[in-house]
């Protein structure tokens, strides 16, 4: 049986003639498209890096950046924006009513560019990640306080061969991009983080081997900043050489982060007032004292009060007791260091010297405060106040609120840590001596 050959037939010169008529019919009827190249998610450091985020050799488009949750929030980006021709359809804001609810189709857009042109200047095909700009697209009369247009972005999501694309000779010519709209995220501050100006003088990323010139506005650390001297790897934020940038920012514009966050903080605020503590108000309850065999102890007219004194080693010696042995109710978080029926109490990060049987006396130097009561002999536990704000903040006397916002910094052995580590970090292996 003779052996059957396979092969691959190679362009002809019909189809370089087919793909000049189609990249000329792009040049004279498409518009300009300006595209922000994706290179890659950002590599952290040899301090941040983990088993779940790994610090990569080089960056490039294949990279994931949270191999846990398939991630890639920092992107990074070619600073040369290039610039070629597409074709879409302008589409009104219509209403699709042909689901289940109402949607609007006008944040999605489809457009075709021509293969060989995007590969020729970009050097690669159009990949997921890639933003595209559209000038003339840009939003003058925005509702805004400064005096600049705002851009419109969107990124690519899809990438196919256009069915239209494909020529007598069933030789693919264009590509097919599902475009959707994008604000200042932070996958994409690397485009958005940068002056509103497109006059100012804007270097990007800082760079210790680049002389900088005053005037000049670079990128450090996600802030921006102004050179007010000239300077070669003296590092921002130094006083000396540079400022912090003081006009409109692109991602500030655009962004919808501040008034968001004075929405949220005008709820917590309110949350606050409505529900200052967590768990069950107790206080405003009145408990029944008894006596030791379960009747009512009853106070009358005659009995001496006890004097709240300021002096938590002292207390009147002259009281008659009459509280309850226990708390009237139970429940969850119930606790809040104050003892029942607002009986008078001490407080301190020592017991005093003296008390009587039925005192109280609230450890301050316990995380969380904890209430004890004399019996006449030793001081037993009442309870904890474990009631704390609702708030994420370093108001609450716990040690887990403690660790999670704590930012501060230690020196050991001459070097800055952080005191709040994870495991991984802080049980690392001594090195060999």
């Amino acid at each position: 049986m003779p052996r059957i050959s396979l092969y691959r037939p190679e362009k002809g010169n019909d189809y370089k003639f087919i793909d000049r008529q189609v990249s000329e019919m792009f040049q004279a009827g498409g518009t300009d498209v300006y595209i922000h190249k994706y290179l890659g998610p950002k590599n952290p450091s040899d301090a941040d890096a983990t088993a779940d985020q790994p610090q990569y050799d080089v960056v490039k488009e294949t990279n994931i950046q949270d191999l846990l949750f398939l991630e890639n929030r920092d992107r990074k980006y070619e600073s040369n924006i290039f610039r070629i021709r597409g074709v879409y359809n302008v589409q009104d804001l219509d209403f699709n009513l042909s689901q289940f609810a109402l949607f609007i189709d006008n944040d999605t857009v489809f457009m075709t560019v021509h293969i060989n042109d995007f590969v020729k200047l970009v050097g690669r095909k159009p990949i997921s990640g890639d933003v595209i700009e559209l000038p003339h697209l840009r939003d003058e009369f925005a509702l805004n306080d400064y005096d600049v247009s705002l851009p419109r972005y969107y990124t690519i999501s899809d990438v196919g061969r256009a069915a239209e694309g494909f020529s007598v000779t069933w030789y693919p010519h264009l590509y097919r991009l599902k475009l959707t709209k994008i604000n200042a995220q932070q996958q994409f501050s690397d485009i958005f983080n940068k002056p509103a100006d497109e006059d100012a003088n804007f270097l990007g990323d800082f760079d210790p081997l680049v002389t900088y010139h005053p005037g000049e506005i670079i990128r450090y650390q996600g802030q921006l900043y102004t050179v007010t001297a000239e300077t070669t790897g003296n590092i921002p934020p130094d006083a000396n050489f540079f400022a912090p940038y003081a006009g409109p920012s692109l991602e500030g514009l655009l962004s919808t982060k501040k008034k968001e966050l004075e929405i949220n903080d005008a709820i917590l605020t309110q949350a606050e007032s409505d529900a200052p503590l967590s768990g069950y108000e107790t206080r405003h309850y009145y408990t029944l004292a008894t006596d030791d065999q379960g009747n009512p102890m009853i106070t009358t007219t005659d009995d001496i009060e006890h004097d709240a004194s300021s002096d938590v080693n002292s207390f009147d010696t002259t009281r008659v007791i009459a509280d309850p042995m226990r708390d009237g109710y139970t429940g969850y978080l119930l606790g809040d260091g104050i003892p029942t029926n607002n009986a008078a109490f001490g407080n301190g990060i020592s017991f005093p010297a003296t008390a009587l049987e039925g005192d109280f006396f609230l450890r301050t130097d316990f995380m969380p405060n904890r209430l004890f009561r004399f019996d006449g002999v030793r001081w037993i536990k009442r309870e904890d106040n474990v009631r704390h704000t609702l708030s994420n903040t370093d108001t609450r006397a716990t040690q887990k609120g403690t660790f999670i916002n704590n930012t501060k910094t230690d020196v050991i052995g001459g070097q800055t840590v952080i005191e709040r580590q994870s495991l991984s970090k802080a049980l690392k292996p001594k090195a060999d001596l």
